[in-house]
């Protein structure tokens, strides 16, 4: 994610549908903050592709609360609880562990008298009166302290060490990274308490996947001994996860074959792989199913929560498990859970075992674009529009640059976040594209489809393009294509007459010329979604 985009991203209401709070906006002014710091910082990993993504992804799995308490002035900090959490995913670095030493400060409080300070300042020399004083500074904890060390004196938040009236000593900071489950933190609490460690400070974060961040600055182990600390803790933390199977969200079947890292694999429900089946595999007594959104044709769409996470769950409903549907079910999740990008809807995980198949994703509180616009009959002001149309070129070009034909891109399939982010959803009919680069089944909806797919003609990722093009006029017009004619007449006027939805008057000229070029007929003449983000950010500007 470019500088440029964080506008698109978060920063935003958009007009009506969309407000943002001060804490997601603060989450937005931290992000940036890193990024920032970490590009002047000059660190190897702001240069590898998506990395901007990657880390907006990383906030976005994360509560706001994070944001609100990281210390932005150790952007590193925020990349090493990345790194842990991506190294969460692998059984061959679970539990991710990282040990250092921090400073931690303390000042006196405004009813603490000199005596005391001067003490509680003796006691501390007495405590490192071995250690290095060249070796006494270490960079401050990730988090702004909140909790009162042994003396009754808070600890404030980077005190200059160079006044007088300010104590620091070293102290261990844990961090650790691993699944995510109920009395996760208190079984860690008390490992730490087991292995004599003093916990002074402590902050627990679930993210949206099922995985846990904990932070725990300590006392109580020698200052010089924080490699031991770390291959203690991996091991009795290794220990509990054995002691405990259920450690892990996604059941593990005491029948049939595991793979290495112990997630059994069901390959006689959906036309899976084995080696394709994964850590996404979600045990469905651990969702909870709040309400029905809405009721198709083969599933339901419920809201719900997993590991008291928001989500959307998409159901398949009993009886509609024909091998046609389950191979689009396959095939959804096969496209999904490899996506990762602020304007796609977020997967989280699926279940192909009977007797629930469903796929869980993202909640998106803002509801679709067709609702807004067709349901609630609002209106976007030229500015949100263009927002709106950067967000959807984005998840588009990158869906793309996945090889990646959505086939069904319309106003229905795009989701807006609690931020007013808008992204990218339903990949129930979208298919890699063949090495030929062209495919042939008619699939979609006739208002938005390209008339090369209408016919049944050979046809590439430019029928995206189309399809986009009739979503930017349903935007600037706020009506339904071609509203006076059944699905069938329009597709038959498309193909027959080149019918293409009237564009009004009024309307601004790079839109009139961006619309007549995304719906021409010949396929090749379209632009990409590349230029076209980049047209849309111009006249952003």
């Amino acid at each position: 994610m470019a500088m440029d985009d964080t506008e698109s991203c978060c920063s935003r209401p958009v007009d009506d549908f969309s407000t943002q709070t001060w804490r997601q906006k603060q989450k937005v002014g931290v992000y940036v903050e890193v990024l920032r710091r970490l590009r002047l910082s000059h660190e190897a990993e702001t240069s590898f592709p998506g990395f901007e993504d990657e880390l907006w992804a990383h906030f976005h799995r994360l509560p706001t609360r994070y944001a609100m308490d990281v210390n932005v002035e150790r952007a590193q900090d925020v990349l090493m609880h990345k790194n842990l959490l991506f190294m969460a995913h692998d059984s061959a670095t679970r539990p991710a562990i990282d040990v250092r030493l921090v400073q931690v400060h303390s000042s006196p409080g405004t009813n603490s008298g000199n005596y005391v300070h001067s003490n509680l300042k003796e006691k501390v020399d007495q405590r490192f009166s071995d250690y290095d004083s060249n070796q006494r500074q270490h960079p401050p904890p990730a988090f702004g302290s909140t909790t009162e060390v042994e003396s009754g004196f808070a600890i404030s938040q980077l005190h200059d060490i160079n006044q007088p009236d300010t104590l620091s000593w070293p102290m261990h900071e844990i961090t650790i990274s691993t699944i995510d489950k109920p009395k996760l933190l208190s079984q860690l609490t008390s490992l730490l308490s087991e292995i004599g460690l003093n916990i002074q400070e402590a902050h627990a974060f679930s993210t949206t996947d099922g995985f846990s961040l904990d932070v725990f600055v300590v006392d109580g182990w020698a200052i010089e001994d924080t490699k031991q600390l770390k291959d203690i803790l991996a091991e009795e933390i290794s220990k509990i996860q054995k002691r405990h199977p259920l450690f892990t969200p996604w059941s593990i079947s005491p029948t049939g074959k595991k793979d290495k890292i112990g997630v059994k694999f069901i390959t006689n429900y959906v036309n899976i792989p084995r080696h394709k089946v994964g850590a996404w595999e979600i045990d469905a007594s651990l969702l909870i199913y709040e309400k029905k959104i809405v009721s198709g044709s083969f599933s339901d769409l419920y809201k719900g929560t997993f590991y008291g996470q928001a989500v959307a769950i998409k159901l398949l409903k009993d009886g509609s498990l024909n091998e046609a549907v389950r191979r689009e079910f396959a095939q959804e999740i096969h496209i999904m859970r490899n996506l990762r990008h602020k304007n796609v809807v977020q997967f989280i995980g699926a279940s192909t075992r009977p007797p629930s198949a469903f796929i869980v994703t993202e909640y998106m509180p803002g509801g679709s674009m067709h609702d807004f616009l067709h349901k609630k009959k609002g209106v976007l002001s030229f500015p949100s529009l263009l927002r709106v149309a950067v967000d959807v070129s984005k998840g588009m070009n990158y869906l793309h640059q996945k090889n990646i034909i959505h086939r069904d891109l319309k106003a229905a399939n795009l989701l807006l976040d609690e931020d007013g982010v808008v992204k990218v959803a339903d990949f129930g009919v979208a298919r890699m594209q063949s090495q030929s680069g062209v495919m042939t089944a008619e699939t979609g909806t006739y208002r938005w489809m390209a008339p090369e797919v209408i016919e049944h003609k050979p046809y590439d990722h430019k029928a995206d393009v189309y399809s986009f093009g009739i979503v930017l006029w349903e935007l600037l017009t706020g009506q339904l294509p071609y509203d006076n004619l059944t699905p069938l007449q329009a597709a038959m006027g498309v193909i027959q007459k080149g019918l293409r939805p009237k564009i009004p008057r009024h309307a601004n000229p790079m839109i009139v010329d961006l619309l007549e070029r995304c719906w021409r007929q010949d396929p090749s003449l379209r632009p990409e979604f590349s230029e076209i983000t980049k047209l849309l950010q111009q006249t952003l500007k």
